[in-house]
């Protein structure tokens, strides 16, 4: 009998763990299927998102590459008065913050789905580092900031870099700083060293809470004690662009006291022979031997126009298509000895067009895509289009140029121009902010301290009237006023406070 229940407890012991064997089964089975549901939804999330981003960055460069295009067309012609190049300037400057917007959102979309390819060069790397400088010293002066440049030591002349992505790193990183820092100033170091380089971005904002650190790198997020705007990409990408690259980037910061951004980067230097070789001639005027003739097929009237007006002043022989058919149709005829080809076409797109002018051997010379489809650039596919084939509108005509007399083995004829001067000019320094006296001052920051734009405009254009010294000063805080950042008027009208004896 003992045996007998012994047995017997034996198997409902051994039931009752099969069973709760096969609960758990199921219930590890249950949540495996939610998982996989939950992945395909953020998958399906995923590329709605890519795709939103693709067509809207398509729907925004169109336009851009005919604003940008003319722009550059009208800032080289030595015809255009100097108040009309100065608008066109603005025009130019403008479109290309837009395109930087838009170029920020794709980045991080490109860069997680691994499709970033760097553009490595030679290039001028003192005069990449003037340019990126005076960028942000007026900025900074404006906002009655300090900018201290200083190179340590000897930079090399000419360095190999993706030129585009580091001088996208600098600028996030400098623009943060000038923008987050009310009171004080922010310093900008380089130092070369073994092929090394190392940026260091230093200055006296908010800073930074040590909770906060860790997340400053995220997308989207911005510090507590941040108060200016921002799309809150900038770090994010200056983060994954230096990793891309190869290098490091290492953040100090003390609230109420400051931030400091270093950055390591593997800049190799390029010796003066091949430094000529390599680095892009520019002012062309023309380029040697017989015209080649150049094809381009593009839907939109405005960017053929676009590319004959760039081209045909400098001797190419320049054919428009404005679908597939019609260049098939164009090109037995006109025999280019190069194609820039759209994608996005009525009819047959620009791959289609590409398969079937190699397939029916119409055409060997080389083709281009230059289309505003920027996630399409690195993608696999049939058509024998690389990386280095594929240009994203709005286009730089240098760029386009360079690419294009490297296909066609062109040598450029470039205007004459007076020898170099054997040292760098310094940069022009800006006029003076020369202050109105201690009682237009205070009641300046009377009016500050009220937010009073109306009476701050009228009391500026009082000063401006009395004493025309008083001119840049005037300028500088009429700008300030109507973009209501009335920190940096405060931290300008204390200095010149400070500053009268």
């Amino acid at each position: 009998v003992l045996t007998h229940k012994s047995r017997k407890v034996a198997q409902e012991e051994s039931n009752r763990q099969t069973h709760l064997l096969v609960q758990e089964i199921d219930s590890h089975r249950i949540t495996d299927q939610k998982l996989q549901q939950a992945k395909q939804q953020a998958d399906q999330a995923n590329q709605a998102k890519s795709r939103y981003i693709t067509a809207i960055s398509h729907e925004l460069r169109t336009p851009l590459n005919s604003i940008l295009g003319y722009a550059q067309i009208l800032a080289a012609d030595p015809d255009v008065p100097t108040h009309r190049a100065q608008a066109v300037s603005v025009i130019r400057r403008s479109g290309d913050h837009l395109l930087s917007v838009i170029e920020g959102t794709l980045d991080i979309a490109r860069i997680e789905g691994g499709k970033l390819a760097l553009d490595v060069r030679a290039l001028d790397f003192p005069e990449l580092m003037q340019q990126i400088v005076g960028m942000f010293e007026l900025q900074a002066r404006n906002k009655g900031l300090s900018f201290d440049y200083r190179p340590l030591g000897e930079l090399p002349a000419v360095v190999r870099a993706d030129e585009k992505r580091l001088r996208q790193i600098l600028i996030n990183l400098l623009g943060n700083a000038v923008k987050f820092t009310v009171r004080g100033g922010v310093s900008f170091t380089v130092e070369c060293r073994r092929e090394m380089a190392t940026f260091e971005i230093r200055d006296s904002g908010p800073g930074i809470a040590p909770a906060e650190l860790e997340h400053i790198f995220e997308p989207f997020v911005r510090g507590s004690a941040v108060q200016a705007g921002g799309s809150g990409v900038g770090l994010t990408i200056a983060r994954m662009l230096t990793d891309l690259m190869g290098g490091e980037m290492q953040v100090s910061s003390t609230p109420e006291v400051g931030s400091c951004f270093k950055v390591r980067l593997f800049l190799p230097r390029v010796h003066s022979a091949e430094a000529a070789r390599e680095l892009p001639r520019r002012d062309r005027i023309g380029y040697v031997g017989v015209r080649r003739r150049i094809l381009v097929v593009d839907n939109e009237k405005t960017d053929r126009e676009l590319l004959q007006t760039v081209l045909e002043p400098l001797g190419f022989i320049v054919e428009q298509a404005a679908s597939g058919y019609e260049c098939l149709a164009t090109v037995p005829a006109f025999a280019p000895h190069l194609i820039f080809m759209d994608l996005g076409m009525p009819g047959i797109d620009g791959w289609e067009t590409i398969r079937r002018l190699r397939r029916q051997q119409l055409t060997d010379a080389p083709i281009a895509i230059l289309s505003a489809n920027a996630f399409d650039k690195g993608l696999d596919n049939d058509a024998g289009i690389a990386p280095d084939d594929f240009l994203i509108k709005p286009f730089k005509v240098d760029e386009l140029l360079d690419w294009l007399g490297r296909k066609l083995g062109l040598e450029w004829v470039s205007a004459n121009a007076p020898p170099p001067a054997p040292a760098r000019p310094a940069p022009a320094e800006p006029p003076p902010l020369v202050p109105p006296g201690e009682a237009e001052l205070t009641a300046l920051d009377e009016l500050v301290d009220l937010g009073y734009l109306r009476g701050i405009l009228n009391k500026l254009a009082e000063i401006e009237r009395a004493d025309a010294r008083h001119g840049e000063f005037v300028q500088v805080l009429r700008k300030l006023a109507r973009q209501f950042d009335f920190d940096a008027m405060k931290e300008i009208l204390r200095k010149m406070r400070d500053a009268t004896p």
